[in-house]
């Protein structure tokens, strides 16, 4: 039995946030305490590969590191804070009811996590302090990153490297009125994507999506590997050679059963289990703050991207209890039970 090893080995005396929403869980908590670097998980992984990096593995080598932040709780040493001082802190864009016109099945993806909404954080006065643990959370784990970077050159294998640097999910901070993941918004699934080495252009800036899934097949190519063909998903040399190279694929993403979004370089369309659409315009409305379906105008778009909607779903995974979401005629079931038309949006 795998045991989750402890992010933090020093954890405050209490919640720095006080009690949260959701069951209190002691890990939706953020804020500065007095942190040493050393004092965090992510520190010790770095401390790990540069180790290894040292002791010049000998090539052909594969180094995994992981690292758990940004993710709650929001900790790191007071140093990464000062980075960001509240009085010249920039907050995320947001729209004033901006859930107006997304559908009501929209909320029940990011139902029940322990994440608060963004409500909650304007009347507790947590939201710039929120933003700010986050901010400092993401500096502390660049700063690991580098101690990695500064390892492979100093071991003179820089050039011989091919990197790759991904994250596993976007993270709301106040847009869409929630904080946390869970959603098919550009927020929840947009996420870094970066390869350098050897063979790969410079300061290059792709704007196709595309999906994490491409990341095997790509370092296949670049490795030189026998090509496989049974995967789903494709090689990115030629966007690498060539940053406005074609791709024909969009991004696909699925959270819970039957809820899918489609993303295009210039478009996003979600669908969810109970037929639900959105629609946005991503070179005009970045922030997604207008959901096209609906206007006749644009019907054709939302008509050429549901064509590259997922034909099979797989029903939820049963252990998974708290995030078994269904749609079965014409309602929405979680955990086993209907949602009614009248009953309250959860957190509101």
């Amino acid at each position: 039995m795998a045991i989750r090893p402890i992010r933090v080995k020093k954890h405050p005396p209490q919640k720095l946030a006080g009690e949260t929403p959701g069951g209190n869980n002691p890990w939706v908590d953020w804020g500065s305490f007095p942190l040493k670097d050393n004092e965090i998980q992510d520190y010790d992984v770095a401390t790990w590969a540069v180790d290894v990096l040292k002791s010049t593995p000998k090539a052909p080598y594969f180094l995994a590191v992981g690292f758990f932040l940004p993710h709650v709780p929001l900790y790191a040493p007071e140093a990464s804070f000062d980075i960001y001082p509240e009085e010249i802190l920039t907050m995320p864009h947001m729209l004033e009811n901006d859930r107006k016109d997304t559908p009501r099945s929209s909320w029940y993806n990011h139902w029940d996590v322990p994440e608060p909404r963004w409500k909650w954080f304007q009347e507790q006065n947590q939201d710039s302090l929120f933003v700010r643990s986050y901010l400092a959370a993401i500096s502390f784990m660049d700063s690991q990153v580098g101690r990695v970077l500064d390892a492979l050159d100093e071991n003179g294998e820089a050039e011989n490297t091919i990197i790759v640097l991904w994250s596993d999910h976007g993270f709301h901070l106040g847009e869409k009125e929630i904080s946390g993941k869970n959603t098919l918004w550009e927020r929840s699934t947009r996420v870094p994507l970066i390869f350098a080495g050897k063979g790969i252009g410079k300061g290059k800036k792709v704007r196709a999506p595309v999906e994490l899934l491409d990341i095997y097949p790509t370092l296949n190519a670049l490795c030189g590997l026998p090509e496989k063909v049974d995967l789903q998903d494709h090689s990115l040399l030629p966007q690498l050679k060539n940053e406005k190279a074609y791709r024909q694929w969009p991004a696909i993403t699925t959270n819970n059963y039957n809820n899918h979004a489609v993303r295009t370089e210039n478009w996003r369309y979600i669908r969810y289990g109970d037929g639900a659409e959105e629609l946005y315009d991503m070179n005009n409305d970045p922030n997604e703050w207008m959901n096209l379906i609906g206007d006749s105008k644009y019907e054709h778009i939302s008509d050429s991207l549901k064509i590259w909607l997922p034909k099979k779903n797989k029903l939820p995974y049963v252990g998974n209890y708290q995030r078994i979401l269904e749609f079965k005629d014409g309602k929405i079931i979680w955990q086993d039970k209907p949602i009614l038309p009248g009953d309250p949006i959860p957190g509101f």
